[in-house]
C-alpha cells in the first residue's frame, strides 16, 4: 500500500527509526559489492560520513554547508575530508565527523561503505554509513562549517526528490532537491542518490559515471 505523500510504503520503519534503519542498512550493505577507485598518479583519497541520527524524532541523513573559505567554499557536502598518511578512508571519515561536528562514531559503528566517486577535484571519495548510537551533541567547527542540515529519511526517498537536468552534451546532471534553496549536485549529490537506492530503497546502482558541475572543479 503507497503512502500517497512520497510514493513509498506504509510502515516503512526503515524510514521511521534508527534502530530499524541501523539493521536493514547493515544487511544491504554487506550484500551490496562497492567498487574502490585504484590509485593512479596525483590523485588523493578522502573520506565522508553519511551519519544517519534521530533528529525531530525521525531519523536523518546529516549535510553540512561547508565554511565560506578554502576549499569546497559554501558546499554542500557530508562530514569529511582528505585521508591522512597511515590512515584507512573509514578512520579519516570517523576522525572528521568529530572535528567537524563533534560527533562519535566508532569503527565498529561503520554500516559499510557505498563505491568510490572520482571527483573531478582529483579526489577519490569513500562514503562510510554510520548511524552511531551515543554521537554526543552537535559542536560544529566554525572554521570548516557553516551550518547543519538534517534531512529526514523519507524526504531523501521520496520519489520527487531526484531530478535529472538534460545538458548540451547530451548527458543528464542530478539534483537531489530537499527542499527550498536545498539543491544537491554531485559529487555528494551522487553519493546522496547512491545512499537514497542501495540503502533506503534497495536498490544495485553505480554512480562514478555521474556529470559534476564545473565549479566543483576546486
Amino acid at each position: 500500500m503507497a503512502d500517497p505523500r512520497d510514493g513509498l510504503p506504509t510502515g516503512g520503519s526503515l524510514l521511521d527509526g534508527v534502530a530499524a534503519f541501523r539493521a536493514t542498512a547493515a544487511e544491504r550493505l554487506e550484500a551490496f559489492s562497492h567498487t574502490t577507485v585504484p590509485d593512479s598518479p596525483g590523485m588523493r583519497r578522502a573520506g565522508v560520513v553519511v551519519c544517519v541520527v534521530e533528529h525531530g524524532g525521525v531519523p536523518c541523513v546529516l549535510l553540512i554547508k561547508r565554511a565560506y573559505r578554502g576549499r569546497n567554499a559554501g558546499q554542500w557536502g557530508f562530514p569529511g575530508g582528505r585521508v591522512d598518511p597511515g590512515e584507512t578512508p573509514e578512520q579519516a571519515a570517523l576522525r572528521e565527523l568529530h572535528e567537524e561536528l563533534g560527533l562519535r562514531a566508532a569503527p565498529g559503528e561503520v554500516l559499510g561503505r557505498l563505491d568510490d566517486f572520482p571527483a573531478a577535484s582529483g579526489f577519490a571519495i569513500t562514503p562510510v554509513v554510520v548511524a552511531p548510537a551515543d554521537p554526543g551533541p552537535l559542536r560544529p567547527s566554525p572554521d570548516e562549517v557553516h551550518s547543519v542540515h538534517p534531512v529526514p529519511l523519507r524526504r531523501v526517498a521520496a520519489d520527487d526528490t531526484p531530478h535529472w537536468l538534460p545538458q548540451p552534451d547530451g548527458g543528464r546532471l542530478l539534483q537531489m532537491r530537499l527542499g527550498e534553496g536545498r539543491l544537491v549536485h554531485p559529487p555528494t549529490g551522487a553519493m546522496l542518490w547512491q545512499f537514497r537506492e542501495v540503502v533506503l530503497l534497495g536498490r544495485r546502482v553505480r554512480v562514478s559515471d555521474f556529470v559534476q558541475p564545473d565549479w566543483t572543479r576546486t
